[in-house]
């Protein structure tokens, strides 16, 4: 119950908790629940940009990736918070650093400095579109059944990220998607996790998803000692051995903060250079689009329409973090899904973000510590959130086809292809094409028209890529 006195303090008045419904400690609580599953990108971003030497055989330094992932983070998730007043965390983007990695590094040849300069630049172009209100009304153009199943596909998307961290869903020779071994130590562990999870959920219990992801990484530990040589969860469940550490890489020899490089226009070409940006951009720009309709249906911050009240600076918070991100090397800072985590534990205001980005700072000195949790106890949570991402079905016109069928492309091809962007562009088109095809043109507006045909662009370059 929130008394007198704490309805003057700072944090109530500043992030207007009572009117969201919120409290102080049910803020941070779903700000440790959201850093919790999002803790991986700490490691996971410097081993795929710190994996392999570019065209000039410059490796990035893993140190200096991982100390400054976790200043930006940190950075771009307050912002977001007291500034937009949302629980929106922000993080380099999983795939937009693989686009980097692989395809512009890898496939096309450029110095780590080019790419990350091809990321600057469309982070300045999506910060000139929030200026100028053009992402608002791109999003506002998105016809309310589209939102829907978007919100819900990012559940399926969360789900299958969970069920394949979990172990529980592998790849084979024979087929893309198997059941996993069930007998490994892991995913046994993981099996605890969902059932406790599942069960504490049941039962109403508050901080359902962080007593699940507690528990199960002090099992996996124990796990972890008793067997295996402690080898059964990889990089996570390992007590570490030296918990304090200055952040490395962002002064000295090692420095990549600021290493930007426009030859990639020189080397690539005018033409080629631009439809890189372009492609990065699109990625960019519709899967945060994504991200923040999902995020915002399930925290019910969506008005009647499906718009997010103060979405252009939730956007404009997510167009700095790209050119930020950029500049310091570490790929594009987005928007993440796993912020519904957090949600899901009742987070409805910037304090939880607040919370998290603070967590992400603290990591930079203590980043042995967050390497503590293993992959296969953020899993259950991952799922769970996207069981309950999954309600915005039922509020679909499935006897509609031109509303339900690309509703359900949007939904099928976000988990199959990895991709929010997939999803939304498979979406988009098949709307506008039924449409157009019915003779309809009245109901869609000339931006989503203009989408379809950028998508179809990017689909033709993805295929040729």
């Amino acid at each position: 119950m929130t008394t007198n006195h704490n309805r003057h303090t700072w944090p109530y008045r500043f992030f207007r908790l009572e009117d969201r419904k919120a409290t102080l400690f049910g803020e941070i609580r779903a700000g440790f629940a959201t850093f919790m599953v999002m803790a991986y990108i700490i490691f996971v971003n410097p081993s795929i940009l710190g994996g392999a030497p570019d065209s000039i055989g410059m490796v990035m330094p893993p140190a200096a990736i991982l100390s400054l992932t976790c200043l930006t983070a940190g950075i771009m998730t307050i912002f977001m918070g007291l500034y937009a007043n949302y629980p929106f965390a922000l993080a380099p983007g999983m795939g937009l650093n693989a686009v980097v990695a692989f395809q512009l590094v890898g496939q096309m040849g450029l110095t780590w400095g080019q790419a990350m300069t091809v990321v600057l630049i469309q982070g300045i172009i999506i910060f000139v579109l929030v200026l100028t209100h053009f992402r608002e009304a791109m999003m506002d153009a998105i016809p309310v059944s589209l939102k829907k199943s978007i919100g819900a596909g990012i559940g399926l998307f969360l789900a299958l990220i969970g069920a394949v961290n979990g172990g529980i869903i592998v790849t084979t020779a024979s087929t893309p998607l198997a059941l996993g071994d069930l007998s490994q130590v892991s995913v046994i562990t993981f099996l605890f996790g969902l059932l406790l999870t599942v069960w504490l959920m049941a039962r109403g219990v508050k901080g359902a998803i962080l007593w699940g992801i507690g528990a199960t990484t002090l099992l996996a530990i124990a796990l972890n000692l008793m067997v295996a040589d402690g080898a059964a969860f990889g990089g996570g469940a390992q007590v570490p051995t030296e918990i304090i550490g200055l952040p490395q890489g962002i002064f000295g020899t090692e420095s990549i903060f600021g290493r930007i490089d426009f030859g990639l226009f020189t080397q690539l070409g005018v033409l080629a250079a631009i439809l890189a940006v372009f492609s990065l951009l699109l990625t960019d720009f519709f899967d945060t689009m994504g991200t923040v309709v999902g995020l915002g249906e399930e925290g019910g911050f969506l008005t009647g329409e499906g718009k997010l009240p103060g979405v252009n600076r939730v956007l404009l918070v997510d167009s700095v973090g790209a050119v930020f991100g950029g500049f310091a090397n570490v790929s594009s800072n987005t928007t993440y899904i796993e912020s519904a985590v957090g949600i899901v534990e009742g987070g409805r205001t910037g304090l939880t973000a607040v919370v998290v980005g603070m967590l992400f700072l603290l990591c930079m000195f203590f980043s042995p510590l967050a390497g503590i949790i293993p992959a296969e106890a953020t899993a259950p949570a991952l799922i769970l959130v996207g069981f309950l991402m999954m309600s915005t079905l039922r509020d679909i016109p499935w006897r509609d086809y031109e509303e339900s069928i690309p509703a359900f492309l949007t939904l099928l091809l976000m988990p199959l292809t990895y991709s929010i962007t997939n999803g939304i562009g498979a979406g988009i088109i098949t709307y506008t094409v039924l449409k157009l095809l019915a003779g309809k043109r009245h109901e869609i507006h000339w931006l989503l028209i203009a989408a379809a045909v950028a998508f179809v662009v990017y689909f033709v370059l993805s295929t040729q890529a």
